[in-house]
């Protein structure tokens, strides 16, 4: 562990002194460009030494050389300088009203390549705030907001849109399902609307739902189905495409493979499946409105475009 002796050693001067003696090859060279007395930095070098139990430069030669723990050191504290220099810029920042962190929970609808193109973005922006994506299905993506574990959700489904005084909700826009089936599956034979005794048959593959909180939310299962759960959209895309069961699915997301032949649609009695999905985001309670880094996601989100893309966007290059 390292001792009071040992981080007042390593302050950034220290390290500029001996960076300079490295780069000129003497200690006299050094002191005359740094307007200190050659004696008075020989000193201060042989206190780090002394601190550090190490020797930093081989005085055997004419010219200074570091030893291959000055050259760590000297490696290491090039490092730590532009880390000091980092983190000065990120607190002159974030006190201009940019949060440090922006928490991002994405259901599992949201299409991942608009989600980073929005990321790439801003951080184009060169803002301080550090951004952090959770991966959240069914009611978790609205939980991960409540709980405080998010600070933005992106695709909240009506039946899971939070209550709660301090959460703000808007519009992403809507998304059709379809119920698709791998073609050599003997569901895609029938030629008649799926009842449920039909469907009870095979194995449905359903998202599991990322709450922890009880048994969280399940669509579309018929009673007695035996059922494959996985953790996301894509899984369940693959697995219907392998024929391992049937299920909805995304239109945006399904289209690809049912244009290429990889899937049929088949109709259901008494299901039309649409889905109503919103956003939402907390403000904080004693704050007179969002960090910078929220405002910019929200006025990114106001337009249209951008909302269309993160619901439908699901195969881009």
């Amino acid at each position: 562990m390292a001792t009071p002796l040992t981080r007042s050693a390593l302050s950034p001067e220290n390290l500029g002194l001996i960076e300079a003696v490295a780069r000129l090859g003497s200690m006299a060279a050094a002191a005359r460009e740094l307007g200190m007395v050659p004696s008075a930095l020989t000193y201060r070098v042989r206190q780090v030494e002394d601190a550090l139990d190490v020797l930093l430069f081989d005085r055997s030669a004419r010219r200074a050389r570091l030893t291959p723990a000055g050259e760590e050191l000297l490696h290491a504290g090039r490092y730590l300088l532009e880390e000091l220099d980092a983190v000065a810029k990120r607190v002159r920042r974030v006190a201009t009203g940019w949060e440090p962190e922006l928490t991002i929970a994405a259901d599992a609808i949201i299409a991942r390549a608009t989600l980073f193109e929005l990321c790439e973005a801003f951080y184009a922006e060169q803002a301080p705030t550090r951004l952090k994506l959770r991966s959240e299905t069914l009611s978790g993506t609205a939980d991960a907001l409540r709980d405080g574990l998010a600070d933005l959700a992106l695709g909240i489904a009506s039946d899971s849109m939070p209550s709660v005084p301090d959460i703000h909700t808007s519009p992403l826009g809507t998304v059709d399902f379809v119920f698709a089936v791998a073609p050599n599956h003997p569901l895609a034979a029938l030629d008649h609307p799926l009842s449920d005794d039909d469907r009870r048959q095979y194995r449905a593959v359903a998202v599991a739902d990322s709450t922890v909180k009880g048994r969280g939310l399940t669509h579309n299962l018929a009673p007695g189905q035996d059922v494959l759960t996985v953790p996301g959209m894509h899984f369940k895309l693959e697995a219907q495409l392998r024929g391992l069961g049937v299920g909805f699915l995304p239109l945006p997301l399904a289209q690809p493979f049912i244009v290429a032949g990889r899937l049929v649609v088949k109709p259901v009695q008494g299901s039309t499946r649409m889905l109503r999905m919103h956003y939402a985001w907390r403000q904080r309670r004693g704050t007179s409105g969002q960090g910078r880094a929220l405002r910019w996601w929200l006025d990114r989100l106001q337009h249209p475009g951008t909302r269309h893309a993160l619901l439908h966007n699901h195969h881009q290059s």
